[in-house]
Parts: C-alpha cells; sequence; structure tokens
C-alpha cells in the first residue's frame, strides 16, 4: 500500500451545507474537481465552483423520488476501484469510470427527524441508503480514498489541505476510515433502535 494520495476529484453529497464552503474553497484552490447531485451540487455551483452532475457520469437521472442518485456502478467503482491493481485500472478504464478520492457526506438526520415527532413515513424517508453505502464504500477503500463521513470531519481535512494542499497520507486516510466506521454504527444503531420501538 502506497502512502501519499493526490484528490484530483471529490464526490460531495451532503444533507446540512453548513460548515461546508471553506473546505470547499480550499480544495477548490488546489484544483480539486467537484462531483454532486441536486442540493449539494447547486449549493457548490452557488459558491462559484463548477460541478459535474453525477447523472452526467451515470447517465441516469435521480429516480424515484430521490432515492437512487449514487447507487451506480461508476460512482462506487470510482470508489472502490484499487488503483494498484492493473485489473482494476483496465475496467475502470473499460467501462469508462472515473476515479473519485474524497467523499463527503452528511447523512439525512434520522435521529432528528425521529426527536420531532414526525410521521413514520417521514422517519421511514429520512434512513439513508446512497450516504451510508457511500461512507462504507470510502472507508473500505482507504488506501486510495478519504472519507469524511460528517460535517464533524470538515475541519481535520481543512487542516491537512491547508498545511499539505490536496494529499494525504495512509494513516490520515485510516483515521478518516475509524471514524466513518463509527458514524455508520452510530446511525445503524438508532435506526435498529427505532425498530425495536416500534414491534
Amino acid at each position: 500500500m502506497s502512502g501519499t494520495k493526490k484528490i484530483k476529484t471529490a464526490l460531495v453529497s451532503v444533507f446540512h451545507k453548513d460548515g461546508l464552503d471553506e473546505l470547499l474553497a480550499e480544495l477548490h484552490a488546489q484544483g480539486v474537481e467537484f462531483l454532486s447531485t441536486g442540493g449539494t451540487q447547486q449549493f457548490i455551483e452557488s459558491l462559484g465552483y463548477p460541478c459535474r452532475k453525477v447523472e452526467d457520469v451515470t447517465t441516469y437521472p435521480s429516480i424515484l423520488g430521490g432515492r437512487v442518485k449514487t447507487l451506480h456502478p461508476k460512482v462506487f467503482g470510482g470508489i472502490l476501484g484499487r488503483r494498484e491493481l492493473e485489473g482494476d485500472r483496465e475496467q475502470m478504464a473499460q467501462y469508462e469510470i472515473p476515479e473519485i478520492d474524497l467523499v463527503i457526506v452528511d447523512l439525512y438526520p434520522f435521529e432528528q427527524t425521529v426527536a420531532s415527532g414526525a410521521s413514520d413515513a417521514d422517519i421511514i424517508e429520512k434512513i439513508d441508503i446512497g450516504g451510508i453505502s457511500l461512507i462504507r464504500a470510502g472507508a473500505k477503500n482507504f488506501n486510495d480514498v478519504v472519507i469524511v463521513p460528517s460535517k464533524a470531519e470538515y475541519s481535520a481535512l481543512l487542516d491537512i489541505v491547508k498545511k499539505n494542499g490536496a494529499q494525504t497520507e495512509l494513516a490520515e486516510r485510516r483515521w478518516f476510515a475509524t471514524q466513518a466506521f463509527g458514524v455508520s454504527s452510530h446511525y445503524d444503531t438508532a435506526i435498529h433502535n427505532w425498530f425495536e420501538k416500534q414491534a
């Protein structure tokens, strides 16, 4: 496993946009290209940065009321592709899968929705599928990918980029992966607890 990896393309898919602008500004200044969907894409463009639509990569629109946006081999292949494996690189080229080096996610607010007294239907819709999948994929492939699993980690990446430019070391990516599995575990536990109470 090689150490230093450059961030060239970032997939940004967040529910809460607050606190993201400073990180995006620094990444843009370092030449990082953005890839996003829906409201996040509009937010990035509102800050004056170019942003490629995920659907331009996948050739699929956001469907099923927004339930399916990023769930596509061209997205997950770009995250999970192992850069050191010739076979993976060949398949990524064959299927025109872009390398995604950074994934920034902020999940649907499931716990807050439960706490608000929302209906069961509204709570169900706040079970994040694409976001949690992106987190797990990015964390699994921490050898090549930086995963920022919540806004709590924005500042950690910002500090790294300010200090070293748009690149990270293996130990840093492993740290982000550790945070990511913590976010994933907490999120799924909250969903499990809610379902148990409905039984």
